[in-house]
């Protein structure tokens, strides 16, 4: 109930934030409520239905991660003066924020409850042509019961993340109301590297002879049969590149720090180095995701055809959308959390013309690191997919 009062009165931006992450949800369960009407349509093609499933796993963790970034700044849940004495500490108010998740989540998967039943016709009319039937399985008995367990999939996963995202730590906790970030370096850049690399390696051993020559990596909506190995070396990278995402923000922080820096380069790499933690998961996600998307586009590129489903495009604008507003969350976030330094050196007498410099630097820094990167690892993923 604390949840939902602090929600009604949250600000119109929080609001929209919110909305974003019901409309990522919609959409996330309408495409496991597609799984079930496939299975529901097609019971001896279980292999295809997992498939599906298997692809839903994306826009699930992608709705997973807007839903924490939207969570983390939100001002509800931060700790403020007063609050510890109000019974509401560090704890509380991780569980108030994973509730508010968790009913936001739930107002989105039951919006694509309502119009996947609509779509089949199973709320009165006929199923919609602007879907192929045989997507959605109409005509076909779907368990209800079975298609709610799969849709608390969603809020579950996103309440998950956020309680452990927000949880107190021994260190202290990041969400004071002044903001202050951890200054702590990122460790896991190795680990991402790693991981990446294992990823890469994974993709060209299963794709060798998994696909024939002229076909394609199969998405949902149209083909079927996609090798179990490649989704594995596909999602172990994007994986290593969210993983390495802190780590490459502070390398861009410690580049141009590096040397003699005059003053503007100084403060361009210190706030690197100091917003790496806060920024660099939700770059390493948009890295990921322009990954997969590049890789994507040459394998279907190289093919005679184009099988873009429905569903597919569906899952795309997901993945897009919740990787986009993720770090623009992100980025709005870390400019609050600078607040004071900015004023202060407003105070000092800089002018508004070095702030936005710094900020075109920093932009620039981390373009020139993450941009060809990230076309290396996509460029490489797709090499035993094309040839």
């Amino acid at each position: 109930m604390l949840a939902l009062r602090l929600a009604r009165g949250s600000r119109p931006l929080v609001q929209l934030r919110r909305l974003l992450v019901a409309a990522a949800a919609a959409g996330t369960g309408f495409l496991l409520l597609a799984t079930v009407g496939h299975a529901a349509g097609h019971p001896t093609t279980a292999g295809d239905s997992l498939v599906r499933l298997l692809w839903c796993a994306a826009p699930l963790a992608a709705t997973a991660q807007l839903a924490v970034s939207v969570a983390r700044s939100d001002p509800a849940a931060r700790l403020q003066r007063g609050m510890a004495a109000a019974g509401l500490g560090p704890f509380r108010l991780t569980l108030i924020a994973a509730s508010a998740t968790a009913l936001t989540c739930l107002l989105g998967v039951l919006v694509s409850l309502v119009v996947f039943f609509r779509l089949r016709g199973d709320l009165g009319g006929s199923p919609t042509t602007a879907l192929d039937a045989d997507l959605l399985g109409a005509g076909h008995p779907v368990p209800f019961l079975g298609a709610l367990m799969l849709l608390a999939l969603v809020p579950l996963t996103a309440a998950g993340a956020t309680a452990f995202s927000l949880r107190p730590r021994a260190g202290g906790d990041p969400r004071h109301g002044d903001h202050r970030p951890r200054v702590d370096t990122p460790t896991a850049l190795p680990w991402g590297i790693a991981l990446t690399a294992a990823g890469l390696a994974i993709e060209a051993y299963a794709s060798r002879g998994a696909i024939p020559p002229g076909g394609l990596l199969p998405l949902p909506g149209r083909l079927i049969g996609s090798p179990p190995g490649v989704l594995a070396g596909w999602a172990l990278s994007a994986c290593g590149l969210v993983l390495s995402g802190p780590g490459l923000v502070h390398v861009c922080g410690r580049m141009l720090c590096s040397g003699r820096p005059g003053s503007l380069r100084l403060l361009s790499g210190r706030v690197l180095q100091q917003e790496s933690q806060r920024i660099g998961r939700p770059l390493g996600v948009v890295c990921a995701v322009a990954s997969g998307t590049y890789a994507a586009a040459k394998v279907y590129e190289a093919s005679p055809t184009s099988p873009f489903g429905p569903l597919t495009g569906i899952g795309a604008v997901v993945v897009l959308a919740c990787a986009t507003v993720s770090a623009l969350t992100a980025a709005v976030e870390s400019r609050a959390a600078r607040a004071h330094t900015t004023a202060a050196l407003r105070r000092l007498g800089a002018p508004a013309s070095v702030l936005y410099r710094a900020a075109a630097l920093r932009t620039s820094a981390l373009v020139i690191v993450l941009g060809p990167l990230t076309w290396v690892v996509a460029e490489t993923a797709t090499l035993p997919l094309v040839h």
